[in-house]
């Protein structure tokens, strides 16, 4: 793509960059990775940007693949795991999509983005685009947790404070991105971020020796991370390194903000927005997602499913998991563990299967929540 281009003009839906995969299979094979840097970059032929000095890293992907006995221990299965995403730059995932984004805007040589976020995507723009030398407008809901805050402000970037949730903050971008210059990088609103949360799928199936889990439990917002993996199964199946077998994909939202667990249980492939959406998870208060189409397609062409957690369950499992295995984890990744409790006194997930929950950040970046 020659330039910076947000939603596709003529349905107004997002956009993905399209690879040359048998060329990239040249000399992008599970060999070759042996012999690569431990970083998402290793997977670079099938990442978008065309130089290497364009690209804007602080060491992001290549996080820990935890076996968690303990944990599996209580629910009587041997093959749990913990994918550890606090271990990223900026303690979350979102450094995946933004190191994406970002490598891609100093590409295109330009000079002021701008994002809503609910707290962790913000973080990491602030950091990398002050990594790029980039200008990083920010608007975030004035609830959201401190960490963040002081997080963008001490990383260079401008940071509004909305009285509102995270569409408030996009429509504030939207009204004023022309005006002031800004490109937006929203989720899934620019063609990159996915392709950088994409990895998450090709780390799974390389860390696991490239037979992927009978089970993935992720915590869904925006959702890029599962539209991403998605993504990445197709283009490892390809390039023959898997065949057509997939994990079931499990959406995990907190009850108090559920559009795409209300969507799938409804049959719809479109989530109406969530109203008085309302949870102690930053991260999962996301109302109304701009791919929530693509969300529901893959949990329904995996055979998964949704589960809807409520906070006190969550912030109950935060500590669970930290005291059974040593992982703070955010809230938002230890409601999959909550979610995979209910799944398993179902026997929706069996005890004989390997399954992968996704903790997303760090606990210590949601200090509030945790107030006695």
């Amino acid at each position: 793509m020659g330039v910076p281009q947000n939603l596709c003009t003529s349905c107004g839906k997002p956009l993905f960059a399209r690879y040359d995969l048998k060329e990239a299979a040249r000399t992008l094979t599970p060999q070759s990775l042996t012999t690569r840097g431990k970083s998402l970059w290793r997977y670079r032929e099938v990442l978008p940007v065309r130089k290497d000095e364009d690209i804007v890293t602080l060491g992001e992907g290549w996080t820990p693949m935890l076996h968690v006995p303990r944990l599996g221990a209580k629910l009587g299965m041997e093959r749990l795991y913990i994918k550890d995403e606090s271990q990223n730059p900026t303690q979350s995932f979102k450094a995946r999509g933004m190191t994406g984004a970002v490598s891609m805007a100093k590409q295109y040589g330009l000079k002021k983005l701008a994002v809503p976020s609910a707290g962790n995507a913000a973080g990491a723009l602030a950091a990398y685009a002050a990594r790029a030398g980039i200008e990083a407008h920010i608007f975030m809901p004035a609830d959201t947790p401190q960490a963040n805050i002081i997080e963008c402000r001490e990383t260079g970037a401008h940071v509004t404070l909305i009285n509102g949730l995270i569409t408030d903050c996009g429509m504030e971008v939207a009204k004023r991105k022309a005006a002031e210059g800004w490109f937006d990088v929203s989720t899934l609103k620019e063609p990159f971020r996915v392709e950088g949360k994409k990895t998450l799928g090709y780390e799974l199936a390389e860390q696991l020796d490239w037979k992927l889990p009978d089970a993935v439990l992720y915590p869904t917002g925006g959702g890029t991370g599962l539209i991403g993996m998605w993504k990445a199964f197709d283009e490892m199946q390809q390039m023959g390194w898997i065949g057509s077998e997939r994990p079931r994909l499990y959406t995990i939202q907190a009850s108090g903000c559920a559009p795409i667990v209300r969507a799938f249980e409804e049959g719809k492939r479109f989530a109406d927005e969530f109203p008085n959406a309302a949870t102690k998870a930053s991260g999962l208060r996301v109302p109304k997602a701009i791919g929530d189409f693509l969300m529901l397609d893959a949990l329904r062409a995996s055979g998964g499913g949704v589960v809807a957690v409520p906070d006190e369950e969550m912030i109950q499992a935060v500590r669970e998991l930290g005291s059974a295995e040593g992982i703070f984890a955010a809230p938002e990744g230890a409601a999959c563990y909550a979610a995979l409790k209910h799944l398993r006194a179902q026997n929706v997930i069996r005890a004989d299967e390997q399954a992968v929950i996704f903790n997303t950040g760090a606990g210590v970046k949601y200090l509030e929540c945790f107030h006695d």
